[in-house]
């Protein structure tokens, strides 16, 4: 099927990006081969931009060794920089085995902007530096040179080594926590208000809030192609957020747990899934099964029970009133407000589970393998491509870059060479003429 490429917002600020690389790049060059790389404010802006855009993880990195830097000179509590590291709040309380209790408050912000940043470098760093060229010995041939095939396989698979941290770690700390499982939902409404954690609880809950607010920083910067769920993506993040951020400062921590749980497995397993049909391993369509399996259970057998506890339990498991000074928020208004994002939450999950359905429809039917959700912004004609689509297929070769010389192309490279100019491989590194 032929496509037709859009221009829109995100794509024409990348050509722009692209376009002020090369004329960097080209500064540079000439910079060197006349001789005139002498350090100095312009030469090193030139430099620090190029490397910012090249290696984007480069940014965040810095602000973190800042903090750090503050911190390890005086590591202790009293340091202003201990409370971006480590969580903060700790109380005289001790939990059942003798640990640490903390308590909730605004300077939990320091901890979330830490690693907002700290996730946002580790997915940059792990994208370019780790997985960029494992993709290059893992993807077939055909797709190796094909930047939206290694996009998305870079995507997903930073994508499935989160989870596959982060899932285990939410069932840990489940475990750890007394009296609550998946369907053991009365003390998700018994133990209300959920105000004191131990260190573990809140610092997971306060990382997974971390990663979901730079998950939705890549979204509001387009930092990743939009597919044709795009809508729908977006219902989710701001779902998401809005459950973390309610939950959290209204104290229903304990069904906020489940939820995360039972998206992060099903999420892994989505993952992996795309990663294993990016590479064309054998084990896509046995493996796709067991996605499915996943999928449905989680997201939709569990979820579905935790939203009934809310209908059901919520108003009738311990008291029932609104005390702001208390606090204790176990209310008509939680229960519209948590109803609500969940429900909405559901809705998007039937709509993607619509399309995982339909993927296994052609699996089963037509022997054909398509991604659970559209991966381009799509067009008139191309509805029912809810998948890897051609990327997988047909890899797209850019064209080699133009030496010029005084804003006229030459002709080849030997006229470069004559010139007395640099060539520039396509690789984007250069060698003397």
């Amino acid at each position: 099927m032929h496509r037709i490429a859009l221009e829109t917002p995100a794509n024409h600020d990348f050509i722009s990006q692209r376009q002020a690389s090369k004329t960097r790049r080209r500064k540079l060059s000439k910079q060197r081969h006349d001789g005139q790389m002498i350090p100095g404010p312009e030469n090193f802006m030139l430099w620090y931009k190029e490397l910012s855009y090249r290696h984007t993880w480069v940014n965040p990195l810095l602000a973190m060794l800042v903090i750090i830097g503050c911190y390890l000179p005086n590591p202790t509590p009293s340091n202003w920089a201990h409370e971006f590291i480590f969580v903060a709040y700790p109380i005289q309380e001790k939990g059942p085995e003798g640990e640490t209790l903390y308590s909730k408050g605004l300077r939990d912000g320091k901890f979330l902007f830490f690693y907002t940043l700290f996730f946002t470098f580790t997915r940059e760093f792990i994208m370019q530096q780790l997985l960029y060229p494992l993709s290059q010995k893992l993807l077939p041939k055909a797709t190796r040179r094909n930047k939206a095939t290694i996009a998305r396989f870079l995507e997903q698979a930073y994508t499935a080594i989160y989870f596959a941290v982060f899932g285990p770690f939410g069932l840990y700390v489940m475990t750890k926590t007394p009296g609550l499982w998946f369907f053991n939902t009365t003390p998700y409404w018994s133990s209300h208000p959920n105000i004191i954690h131990n260190a573990m609880f809140k610092a997971y809950y306060l990382l997974q809030w971390s990663y979901w607010l730079q998950q939705a920083i890549v979204l509001i910067l387009m930092l990743e192609k939009p597919r044709k769920d795009f809508k729908e993506l977006v219902i989710h993040h701001v779902v998401t957020v809005a459950l973390i951020t309610l939950s959290w400062r209204f104290h229903f921590t304990y069904i906020g747990l489940a939820v995360f749980i039972t998206h992060d497995i099903s999420d892994f397993f989505l993952a992996t899934s795309k990663v294993f049909n990016y590479i064309d391993s054998p084990i896509t369509g046995p493996y796709f099964v067991v996605f499915v399996g996943s999928w449905i259970y989680l997201r939709h057998y569990h979820n579905l029970w935790i939203l009934w506890s809310v209908f059901t339990e919520l108003e009738h498991v311990g008291e029932y009133r609104l005390d702001w000074d208390e606090p204790f928020y176990k209310c008509w208004i939680a229960k519209a407000v948590i109803g609500t994002l969940l429900s909405a939450l559901q809705l998007v999950n039937i709509f993607w589970l619509y399309c995982v359905l339909r993927v296994a429809y052609r699996y089963v039917f037509k022997a054909e393998l398509a991604d659970v959700r559209s991966e381009d912004e799509g067009g008139e004609g191309d509805e029912d491509d809810v998948g890897f689509d051609d990327d997988t297929k047909t890899p797209v070769l850019e064209e080699p870059p133009k030496i010029q010389l005084n804003g006229e192309a030459l002709s080849s490279p030997i006229e470069a060479t004559s010139s007395g100019i640099e060539n520039f491989n396509t690789n984007g590194t250069t060698k003397r003429a």
